[in-house]
């Protein structure tokens, strides 16, 4: 049995076929811009890499999310 993926990572496998680098990657830019607030970090992808609003959320909040566990 197959277990669904929910959340921001169910982006995770379209971000990679569209953009072409790997989540780890993403998460790095988005780290590396860090400290800064959540819509800056968005916009900062959508910006400078040309990612769509909801590509660029997922990313942001899932990255977020695993540094401040």
């Amino acid at each position: 049995m197959t277990e669904t993926i929910k959340g921001p990572a169910s982006y995770f496998p379209s971000i990679e076929k569209k953009y072409g680098r790997p989540i780890a990657e993403w998460k790095a830019v988005v780290r590396a811009a860090c400290p800064a607030r959540h819509m800056d970090l968005v916009a900062m992808l959508k910006d400078q890499h040309g990612m769509g609003h909801g590509h660029a959320n997922a990313i942001v909040a899932h990255t977020l999310a695993e540094d401040k566990a």
